[in-house]
């Protein structure tokens, strides 16, 4: 039995709160709801993130950055072996660009959105573990014992894990959409 609302709940709520808003805040909630602000803000998000990773990897500093994250990765570490650093991460890169194209194409075509949201999920899934494959991502702090951090480093992989939240809530939205769309089409 699953907590969660479903979704015909949430939808049905959803197209109601303009108008059952009351207080101030309840009214910024159906304010930002109506205009669709999280899928907005988090669309473009992901879309600005990819295309500038993707494309930042197909020169030579960001093939040669992302060596140690890959090499490290036990899902991934073979990718390098295969291609070298360099096409490797062009490959990444395209990846990355691929997605962000898919994820802009969701906005007309919903299904090519849930691809995109696929292909993210599949990357950051991936990044992800970084976090805790990568030499120097969760360090010892001098002088305090027995606790252990994330570094700079892991704090920019542990980033991903918040995308892979992202990749995930955009096949969810298009896929809605998706579904709404082959709904109406009978």
């Amino acid at each position: 039995m699953s907590l969660a609302p479903s979704r015909h709940a949430i939808n049905a709520e959803k197209q109601d709160l303009s108008k059952d808003a009351k207080s101030n805040l309840t009214k910024l909630v159906a304010w930002i709801n109506d205009r669709n602000v999280p899928f907005l803000i988090t669309s473009i998000g992901m879309i600005v993130m990819l295309l500038w990773a993707g494309s930042y990897k197909m020169t030579a500093p960001g093939a040669e950055g992302i060596v140690p994250l890959v090499s490290n990765s036990p899902l991934i570490w073979w990718h390098f072996k295969l291609f070298g650093p360099y096409i490797g991460s062009d490959i990444i890169g395209l990846t990355e660009i691929t997605a962000a194209i898919l994820i802009i194409a969701g906005y007309m075509r919903p299904k090519a959105g849930i691809i995109g949201g696929l292909i993210a999920t599949l990357m950051f899934f991936i990044t992800s573990t970084m976090v805790i494959t990568t030499p120097g991502a969760i360090i010892s702090v001098p002088g305090i014992h027995g606790m252990r951090y994330m570094s700079f480093l892991g704090l920019f992989l542990f980033k991903d894990v918040i995308s892979l939240g992202v990749s995930f809530y955009l096949i969810s939205y298009f896929g809605q959409k998706a579904i709404l769309s082959e709904n109406q089409s009978q």
